[in-house]
């Protein structure tokens, strides 16, 4: 129940508001404990009291460095820079006489995880080690503010009960993970707070976050998804603390809707992933009553075991479960600003604080309690993981593209950053129908402390106990980074087959073979930093063409072919001859591309230089539509791929602002997903004229849609099935699951692509696997050139998909360009950067923005 004054009622009833919250330091704390008068308060450093208003990062960060350097039981660290130059604080918390020999302690506690040694331990005596992780969505802030109390209480109370606790646990408190979301947050809910009585109206300025809110990072990705993927700063310094200490418990503090009450896990049994032992969902439960005995005390309401799963391993609360510890999602009811009403009453910020408190408390007892079941869980999941790592099949995984060395080293990069040991491939290997070269491959055996989580990197999983997932179904990475890979069963690995162990910070390697030419310079579009490439060339003007078509040329090296999508740079026709030289020595040294020097145009077979059959290249100006109504997260990932891996400035327009934009400063426009159908008149004749005038649109998912409506892209849907059962009557309780089953939550698919096609330039190989979590399916278009990606007749690779949906998606299209006046229409049914992981389709997405306008019309529906 929530406790509110008395005024609070009365002001509420009148239909006026709330009262400012006024609340102590007990109200948050356990009652009548002491404190270290030398360590300073919340309130004493911050000018207010926890819960008044939503503490600023920068705040947050000046009182954490206020209690390290009052305690003896803290030591402070900055584990990531965000991309805004924030800070993220991490703090070690424990007794003085642990802190006098915590590498010690750390060290120990990692060896649980190595079955060599973890046997010769006693955990009799051995501290449990906590990660406290709060407010990974920014703008579900009662986590972050619940820091500043929770650390408080860490540094200054006094007693045998704290004594007892940190000598036996080093606490390891991440006061928020997304620093830029929750100070885009703090700004909004401050800038809109009444000082005096609060205004409740759930209908309010300051509980609608104008777009793209605060649940993001800079460039707008959840990072609440990125734990597995570790695309971000902020994911990579945290995962590093992770592995630096294996924790036993990992929070994961966050909000929901203001109707809901209290979540912990465990969640849905059902939805549990297959590879997560049921040891680990015993001690969740098991630590699940302590948090229930905490919240009945102060008569808060909660639920378990319903929304929320422990799938898929991307997230917080689950990656520690494949990790031998234990993840725990914590979901607050949220005031959304400081007093809002709901069906519960006027909720209010404090008490979302306090409940994050509360169950942080609880999770401390649970430690202690447990102290010594989590360590010895912690040991039989890795020595588990060995017994199974030696009996299965599958020896090792290689993967990689001897043609594109950047995908191969990203996706090396993640394994090591996961502790994964990966290795340069020694020698050449023949597996699957695939030749995978040594010095272009890597391999990962399996015999490793990190076999399970390797194994849910790399398996193929299509069948489930559950057909509803709160996130994706599949993630398998060899498939998102669309790299040839083999499973290598114990005949076909031997340990001579590993070479050195990956680094991360390896270096690309390029190189211009035959140095420095006069006539021309020629490179593949196979490197994934090709088009960063390309747009070095034509930033600074330099005359740039792409040959339609494969041609034969003499080089230092030989006589090589060149594939489809070959980027010439003529000398003869620029207009500053030592600055591209310049260019193309700064385009092989820093991203990885073997350029050519060619010395004549007329070659072997195939066209010569000075044919039609090259197109030049347009420098991209590009624009996509944002602002509220589009998703933000799909925005957010054209702008990270095109400003952080390609260094092409883009323009982001809000929809709301896109009637009054000069459109001819552009020629390539995207529309992502999200609701177009409030543009303006003026607007959509604006964008009409300007495809017309030779434009390219370039849309996918709904606004596909938009286009489709507007004339613009000439497709067709592909007509979906029925509810998929012959019952005549089905039971009310199992409406929502039926419904679910058939939504496509995130699951991975083959596809075929035209090697001839502009949309395909850089790709060896007509298998592409793509990522849908759509149900928008078109036909092939009725031009049969117009149609450069499709799915195969079997087309799911990993993941859920109901049978209906399979039914349809089969032989459909992925992509379908139309051609408007002069210009062209790009339709995509697939986000191509799904969060800056799918590095596989990234290339579709670039091939669109630098080869769509040369499509030929005659190609185009």
């Amino acid at each position: 129940m929530m406790r509110r004054s008395f005024l609070t009622l009365l002001i509420t009833a009148l239909g006026f508001g709330a009262a400012v919250a006024q609340v102590s330091t007990d109200y948050y704390l356990p009652a009548n404990t002491r404190y270290n008068q030398n360590v300073p308060t919340p309130q004493e450093v911050l000018g207010f009291q926890v819960g008044e208003w939503h503490v600023r990062h920068d705040l947050l960060v000046k009182y954490m460095y206020a209690l390290a350097e009052s305690s003896d039981r803290i030591t402070i660290e900055n584990h990531f820079r965000t991309h805004e130059n924030r800070e993220g604080l991490l703090l070690t918390i424990t007794s003085p006489r642990n802190q006098s020999r915590i590498n010690d302690i750390k060290r120990e506690h990692v060896q649980l995880t190595d079955p060599a040694v973890s046997d010769d331990l006693d955990v009799t005596n051995m501290p449990a080690v906590l990660y406290m992780g709060y407010s990974v969505h920014g703008n579900e802030s009662s986590g972050a503010n619940a820091s500043l109390m929770v650390a408080y209480y860490l540094a200054a109370a006094q007693g045998s009960e704290i004594d007892e606790l940190l000598e036996n646990a080093v606490i390891l408190l991440d006061p928020t993970l997304n620093p830029d979301g929750l100070g885009r947050f703090a700004q909004w809910a401050n800038m809109h707070k009444n000082t005096t009585t609060l205004t409740t109206d759930p209908r309010d300025r300051e509980f609608s976050e104008v777009w793209p809110g605060g649940r993001t990072n800079h460039y707008w990705f959840d990072l609440n998804r990125d734990w597995l993927l570790v695309q971000h700063p902020e994911s990579q310094g945290r995962v590093a603390t992770f592995h630096e200490w294996k924790p036993n418990i990992s929070t994961d503090y966050h909000e929901m809707g203001t109707n809901a009450t209290y979540f912990f896990q465990p969640g849905i049994q059902t939805r549990t992933h297959p590879l997560t032992p049921q040891a680990n969902q015993r001690l969740t439960a098991a630590i699940a009553e302590y948090h229930a005995e905490e919240l009945d005390k102060i008569q808060s309401l909660y639920y378990t075991e319903e929304s929320f799963d422990d799938y898929y391993y991307g997230k917080g609360s689950t990656y520690p479960d494949v990790n031998g510890g234990v993840g725990i999602l914590f979901e607050q009811a949220s005031s959304r600003g400081h007093a809002q009403e709901s069906i519960h009453g006027v909720l209010e910020f404090p008490f979302t604080i306090r409940n994050q408190v509360k169950t942080s408390l609880s999770t401390f007892k649970a430690a202690l309690d447990l102290r010594e079941e989590l360590l010895n869980h912690q040991r039989t999941f890795y020595k588990d993981a060995q017994r199974e790592a030696r009996s299965a099949s599958i020896k090792a995984y290689v993967f990689g593209d001897a043609a594109d060395q950047a995908r191969t080293n990203h996706l090396a990069e993640i394994l090591k950053r996961h502790q994964i040991d990966t290795f340069e491939l020694a020698e050449n290997i023949d597996a699957d129908g695939k030749t995978f070269e040594a010095g272009s491959a890597y391999i990962v055996p399996t015999d490793q402390k990190q076999f399970k989580l390797l194994t849910a990197i790399f398996e193929r999983r299509t069948t489930f106990t559950d057909s509803l997932f709160y996130d994706v179904s599949a993630w398998t990475l060899p498939y998102a980074f669309n790299l040839p890979f083999a499973e290598l069963s114990s005949r076909q690995f031997n340990n001579d087959q590993l070479g050195s162990a990956y680094q991360i910070g390896k270096e690309l390697t390029g190189d211009i073979i035959g140095g420095k030419t006069s006539y021309a310079y020629a490179f593949e579009w196979d490197e994934y930093y090709a088009p960063k490439a390309a747009y070095r060339l034509l930033s600074k003007g330099v005359r740039v063409k792409v040959a339609s078509q494969p041609f034969t040329a003499p080089t230092a090296e030989g006589s090589k072919e060149f594939d489809y999508g070959t980027v010439v740079v003529s000398m003869g026709v620029q207009d500053n001859p030592d600055e591209v030289h310049d260019i193309i020595s700064e385009i092989a040294a820093e991203d990885g591309i073997t350029v050519y020097s060619l010395n004549t145009g007329l070659t072997p077979s195939g066209l010569d230089l000075g044919s039609n059959g090259f197109s030049i290249l347009r420098k991209p100006q590009i624009a996509i539509i944002g602002g509220r109504g589009t998703t933000s997260s799909e925005v957010g990932e054209a702008w990270h791929l095109l400003d952080t891996r390609y260094n092409i400035p883009l323009t982001i327009i809000d929809k709301a602002q896109f009637g009054f934009a000069d459109l001819s400063r552009y020629n390539v426009l995207i529309m992502a997903n999200g609701g177009f159908g409030d543009l303006s008149e003026g607007a959509t004749s604006g964008i009409k004229d300007w495809v017309s005038n030779g434009g390219v649109l370039l849309t996918y998912k709904s606004g596909v849609r938009w286009a489709k409506q507007q004339g613009l892209a000439k497709v067709d849907y592909v007509a979906r099935t029925g509810r998929g059962s012959d019952e005549d009557r089905i039971p009310y309780i199992r409406q929502n699951r039926d419904s679910g089953a058939n939504v496509i939550g995130g699951a991975i698919f083959n596809a075929k692509i035209d090697l001839t096609h502009p949309m395909a330039y850089g790709f060896n190989s007509e298998d592409l696997t793509v990522f849908r979590n759509s149900t928008m399916f078109l036909k092939p278009g009725n031009n049969p050139y117009s149609t450069p990606v499709v799915y195969t007749d079997n087309p799911l690779a990993s993941g859920y998909i109901s049978d209906a949906n399979v039914e349809v998606l089969k032989n459909s299209a992925a992509v379908v360009i139309s051609r408007y006046g002069g210009g062209r229409v790009i339709a995509m049914t697939d986000n191509p950067n799904f969060r800056a992981f799918w590095y596989g389709t990234n290339k579709l997405f670039a091939n669109a923005i630098f080869f769509g306008h040369t499509i030929r019309a005659q190609t185009a529906n």
